[in-house]
């Protein structure tokens, strides 16, 4: 039997260029890691869909690989990048991939319309995201009551971005039709929205948080990379940024699925032991953009997020679920089996 943890548009005018970090993402994600035999020895090649590789959030994945601990396992992964999770969820669904990592949160949306999702590694148990305000409209909007009729940034529509938006403006009495949400990815394109007035505020993720800060673009309005600030924010730990895999998939390549989270669990615990600086020195240099100091800060701004098991917290699914009815009718309306959405079988036997 599978052990389960207890129930615990784009604003700017034109097409902007995409950002160099994530030119760089995409780089590094046409490397697949080298040698070892083919996962679980059906020849299976084992493709990753990123909804976005140098987010700090999403870190593990291509931390792991640097580290070399998909070629201890013997795996053959290539980590592939998308500038959204909802596009990497998309993959995983149309088949492209195997695996995706992005937030929690799809599982049940994807349940919900008959696909069998769960996440087997749960890097997180805070969203890691930060809605900020931008810096000419700070003294307007003071918080999520001052939504109404503002641009509101977002990642992508359907993103988890926009879940979090719209359960922040619910939360403080605004309807989900009284704010216009605005899709503006992440890196230089969020910042140029917020720098230009296509968005009032928005959610985002280091670097990208840092870089804003350093830029006095913006200001931090809600801070929920840690589980004090998700707690604050959202009333509980809320499981975010995970390795999620079709059902199917998972029970038909047990082997390879025990041997990926092997890798990410052994990366979690790296992750626990080592600072931000020995932590962005393992990363793809472009990813600090020529800073290295502010890029470090990113992480450690953003470390307090992650688990140190890959366990999913206890309640968490809870809260996702909390957060997602509540402006969700398709989530509201439906019963959802929280205990099919992930499983901790493979990260209890992690070695």
């Amino acid at each position: 039997m599978r052990k389960t943890a207890r129930y615990a548009s784009l604003a700017v005018s034109g097409l902007l260029a995409l950002s160099s970090l994530t030119a760089c993402a995409n780089d590094a994600a046409s490397s697949t890691s080298a040698g070892g035999s083919k996962g679980d020895g059906k020849g299976t090649k084992v493709k990753i869909m990123v909804g976005g590789l140098d987010k700090v959030i999403y870190m593990p994945a291509m931390l792991t690989q640097r580290l070399g601990y998909f070629d201890s396992e013997g795996l053959d992964v290539e980590l592939l990048s998308e500038p959204a999770g909802v596009q990497a969820e998309t993959a995983l669904v149309s088949g492209q991939v195997q695996g995706a990592v992005g937030f929690y949160d799809h599982t049940l949306d994807l349940q919900t319309k008959g696909k069998a999702v769960e996440s087997v590694v749960q890097f997180s148990h805070a969203p890691g995201e930060v809605e900020v305000v931008a810096a000419k409209k700070a003294g307007d909007v003071t918080s999520p009551k001052d939504f109404k009729g503002r641009k509101l940034g977002v990642t992508g529509l359907g993103s988890s971005t926009d879940f979090l938006t719209k359960y922040l403006a619910v939360k403080n009495g605004v309807n989900v039709s009284e704010f216009t949400p605005v899709a503006v990815g992440a890196g230089p394109t969020f910042i140029a929205a917020l720098q230009q007035g296509s968005i009032d505020a928005g959610m985002t993720t280091d670097p990208t948080v840092a870089t804003i800060l350093d830029k006095k673009a913006g200001k931090i309005l809600l801070d929920m990379r840690t589980p004090e600030g998700s707690q604050e924010a959202l009333g509980g730990p809320y499981p975010s940024s995970s390795l999620y895999m079709q059902t199917d998939w998972v029970n038909g390549h047990k082997e390879t699925v025990q041997k990926l989270a092997n890798a990410f669990v052994r990366t979690l615990k790296w992750m626990s032991t080592h600072s931000a600086s020995e932590i962005a020195a393992k990363m793809p240099a472009d990813y600090s953009q020529g800073d290295k100091a502010l890029y470090a800060e990113a992480i450690k701004s953003t470390l307090p997020m992650f688990t140190k098991d890959g366990v999913m917290p206890a309640n968490g699914p809870e809260t996702v679920e909390k957060v997602l009815k509540a402006f969700n009718p398709n989530i509201k309306n439906a019963k959802v089996d929280l205990k099919k959405t992930y499983t901790t079988e493979f990260v209890e036997a992690a070695e």
